[in-house]
């Protein structure tokens, strides 16, 4: 046997050693062209599923390097079109050391943004880098869709990294904007909830970052909020099943009923939250804000009522109720006699939900979701073969 042919063999044999040792999960993915390990996470165990953070996600590391009195590098991802790996906000941390924590791609293109990020703590300066991946190599440079992303690598500042952590750990609200390009470029303004002024409460309200377009310069208008909230009226088999589905895509959770014998951890054990309470008290208790979805459940006018009249009265983005369409007349006038007004209960969506023909408590509640969810975005919740708009929300 010829020498070329012995290399030929060896490495094919190595490579399916590798291939079945990765399959045993004894070693982790890595890719073929850089050798940086990919990130592989089960369906709901994402970060971005539990909606954490990014900063959040390497917030010990920044701190140890800060303890270490280490200068550290921050890539964010400020722009996807098409397909991205990884959502608006995704960080890179790279430390004056070396060590690296996070990740922008999930794959290739961690490499040149390390090696970006090292140029920015050199001295280089910010800077907005673009990835634009054809189809035939995204496998390649771990973008599988194709499609573009937009990184911003700048030194990070550690006073303003610790007071993002403390805005998160403690559920308030900001808007970081960053200038992207120009003169100006790298420069930061934190705005809070109670400063804000029209544009940053749009921005709030919407609950996505995106690049804007300021006096003439690129702005990454990064939005820091708590999960949004789903408050549930009536602990029946639906809202066990609801809580189960929204805590997947990192929603808090709670329920309410006035019946103790129903409103237990036990019957809802995915609840983050249970109240044994009527519903004005668990409406003035939750105090729902433009973050939070409401969704009746318990089929009895002297729940749903108030519980509906209450709902009317707060700013939650959504407020659902399960029913009947004949319920749904009957409980409308009910609420028309408790004084409530014709345009008021144009905001009730009843029955809730999107038709796709749920009949279990399971399918009823991923029917409501669904359509909690393209209410937020201010889509129409039908078939995405049928839609002219983006099929991701949260596209720069």
């Amino acid at each position: 046997m010829s020498g070329p042919l012995i290399v030929a063999y060896v490495l094919l044999w190595a490579a399916l050693m590798r291939a079945l040792l990765v399959r045993a999960k004894l070693v982790r993915p890595t890719c073929a062209r850089c050798g940086l390990p990919f990130e592989r996470r089960r369906l709901g165990d994402s970060p971005s599923a539990h909606t954490i953070p990014p900063v959040k996600e390497i917030s010990a590391d920044l701190e140890r390097w800060r303890a270490a009195g280490e200068r550290v590098a921050l890539a964010t991802v400020v722009a996807t079109r098409r397909s991205a790996p990884r959502p608006i906000g995704s960080k890179l941390g790279v430390s004056s050391g070396g060590e690296l924590a996070g990740s922008v791609s999930g794959g290739c293109v961690e490499n040149d943004v390390y090696g970006a990020a090292r140029e920015v703590l050199a001295g280089g300066g910010p800077r907005l880098v673009s990835y634009g991946i054809s189809d035939e190599l995204a496998f390649d440079v771990g973008l599988p869709c194709g499609g573009e992303i937009d990184v911003f690598i700048e030194e990070a500042d550690a006073a303003l990294v610790k007071r993002l952590g403390e805005i998160v750990d403690e559920g308030r609200r900001a808007v970081l904007y960053t200038t992207l390009d120009g003169d100006s470029v790298g420069k930061r303004r934190l705005v809070e909830e109670p400063d804000a002024d029209e544009l940053t409460r749009e921005l709030l309200k919407g609950a996505r970052s995106r690049v804007l377009e300021l006096e003439g310069q690129k702005v990454f208008a990064e939005v820091f909020a708590p999960p949004p909230r789903l408050l549930v009226i009536g602990a029946v088999d639906t809202a066990e099943a609801l809580c189960r589905a929204a805590k997947l895509v990192g929603w808090r959770t709670i329920v309410a009923d006035a019946r103790g014998r129903f409103a237990t951890e036990e019957r809802v054990p995915s609840a983050d939250e249970v109240l044994v309470a009527w519903p004005d008290e668990a409406l003035a208790q939750v105090k729902p804000d433009y973050a939070t979805a409401i969704v009746v459940l318990t089929h009895d006018d002297k729940f749903d009522v108030p519980a509906l009249k209450g709902a009317l009265e707060t700013e939650a983005f959504y407020i659902g109720a399960l029913g009947s369409r004949r319920n749904q007349e009957r409980r409308r006038e009910r609420l028309l006699e408790a004084g409530v007004s014709e345009e008021s209960l144009e905001r009730i969506t009843g029955p809730c939900g999107l038709d796709v023909g749920a009949d279990s408590p399971g399918e009823t509640a991923l029917s409501i979701l669904a359509e909690i969810l393209a209410v937020r975005a201010g889509r129409e919740g039908g078939s995405l073969r049928d839609s002219k708009s983006r099929i991701h929300a949260a596209v720069g």
